[in-house]
């Protein structure tokens, strides 16, 4: 048989190996290396919850192998007290100290959770980049709004720019995340969620889908591109020349397209307006969602139109709240809705704006 040290030692060089392997498989060095405000932010979180952590972790770590050592069955020189059962001057060290890193720990956790809340606006100078995501089978579809254009699996954007993402999905519940820029937020068929991001530095930025969605889970991956604003009115440019035209039409055979693998970089150079509000309207049915904003429009040739009511709600507290308002007093609403919309319900938009 061989010996546990001999094996061991033996094990020990693969193991090492297998866990860098492992780092680099799921880019742990993209979190800790952030590329942008939240980023950042987020990493100092991230360290100084982990650091005040080890304050117990280590001493414990330490006082097991010393015990140990010290009162193993060969060591006849240890104190020996079969009787002992208390003693004050070590309840007051294992209960004190961890009940003030867990103070420290609350009120971090507690300021962090709002001034690092993705529905949180950034503060800028700059005007923000508004990008709508929504997430397919198994793609990302981005939209320009106010470009009027729609690329997927890649967005451009200027460095030291806010970028406001309104994000839902079409299909299954989804995740979107860029590793390099900071928080996570989910995509939900219906819903409309909000995240706040900017990059400070240019460069290309691996996103991705962090919650499994089905077959092509694994090719559900873009690029994002911090670059500067010369290069980003040239990419526009070059997107706008493009001949395809995003629509209804186009956008139901995209998203019928289910594609196992990787789905190649398409550029829209025309947009139909109010595309992703008939995405999130079309899956509503009947349900009324909380923390959200509804208007009654009428429909009557499928197009999506803007919503004629404004609701403040409060974010922080997800008070749920609803609006449902006519256009003018004694007004009927269309009753022949199309196959995709609602009628009743076409405003949408999420909390904390």
């Amino acid at each position: 048989m061989i010996p546990l040290k001999t094996l061991g030692r033996c094990l020990r060089p693969g193991l090492v190996f297998a866990l860098l392997v492992m780092l680099t498989g799921c880019d742990a060095v993209a979190i800790l290396n952030p590329k942008g405000q939240i980023g950042h932010e987020e990493k100092s979180l991230l360290i100084t919850a982990v650091a005040l952590m080890l304050l117990v972790v280590v001493p414990v770590i330490v006082m097991t192998l010393t015990f140990a050592w010290k009162y193993r069955a060969t060591n006849t020189k240890a104190r020996y007290e079969p009787k002992w059962s208390h003693s004050t001057a070590i309840e007051v060290v294992v209960w004190s100290v961890p009940c003030m890193i867990v103070m420290v720990l609350a009120v971090l956790t507690w300021r962090s959770s709002h001034a690092l809340d993705p529905y949180r606006p950034l503060e800028s100078k700059v005007a923000p980049v508004t990008i709508e995501a929504i997430s397919l089978d198994w793609k990302w579809l981005f939209i320009y709004p106010e470009e009027k254009i729609a690329v997927v699996n890649e967005i451009k954007f200027p460095v030291d720019t806010p970028l406001n993402f309104k994000i839902t999905a079409d299909t299954v519940m989804n995740a979107f995340f860029i590793p390099h820029l900071g928080s996570m937020i989910y995509s939900m068929a219906a819903m409309e969620t909000k995240l706040h991001l900017i990059a400070n530095e240019t460069g290309e930025f691996p996103g991705m889908s962090s919650h499994y969605s089905g077959a092509g889970f694994a090719k559900m991956h873009f690029t994002a591109h911090s670059v500067t604003p010369a290069e980003y009115q040239q990419w526009l440019q070059q997107v706008r020349a493009g001949s395809q035209t995003l629509n209804k039409d186009t956008f139901k055979a995209l998203g019928e397209e289910r594609n196992a693998d990787w789905y190649p970089v398409t550029y829209y150079g025309q947009v139909e307006e109010g595309l992703f509000d008939w995405v999130i309207a079309k899956h509503m049915g009947d349900n009324h969602h909380y923390g959200m904003k509804h208007a009654h429009s009428s429909v009557s040739t499928g197009e999506a139109a803007a919503a004629d009511a404004s609701v403040q709600e409060d974010h922080e507290g997800h008070t749920p709240r609803e609006a449902h308002e006519s256009k003018a007093s004694g007004e009927n609403l269309d009753a022949n809705p199309t196959e995709d919309e609602h009628a009743g319900h076409h405003g949408h938009e999420g909390s904390g704006e």
